[in-house]
């Protein structure tokens, strides 16, 4: 399945979710983002998912290889966003679910962080 038809699943499980919006029409930053609370949380860029994460978690993610921290073409890596690599196995619904916890203000304890989930 390619990345588009991935997160278009994704946009469509997660909008039903209470305080969820689709992606904006435009072309702009976050045009192609799922947002919680009018915050984005997840979005499609360069054909990678691209979610907003506690530091610790992103650390973890990029230690074992799972991708990169997101640079939004300014040649800074955020802390705080992290860009899957399109090998890896991890879920894109997990990593959205967590994210949009964390943007809307459930984050999960530092201490549950694991690479399964």
């Amino acid at each position: 399945m390619i990345p588009q038809d991935r997160f278009d699943d994704l946009v469509y499980e997660m909008v039903g979710m209470p305080g969820v919006t689709p992606p904006r029409p435009g072309t702009g930053f976050g045009s192609s983002a799922l947002r919680i609370q009018n915050k984005i949380f997840a979005m499609l860029v360069r054909d990678r998912l691209v979610v907003k994460l506690p530091r610790a978690r992103v650390d973890l993610l990029v230690a074992a290889g799972e991708g990169v921290r997101f640079d939004a073409n300014k040649g800074t890596p955020m802390k705080e966003w992290f860009s899957l690599d399109p090998a890896s196995e991890q879920a894109w619904p997990q990593l959205a679910r967590e994210s949009m916890d964390f943007v809307g203000g459930r984050p999960r304890p530092e201490a549950s962080f694991d690479l399964g989930q």
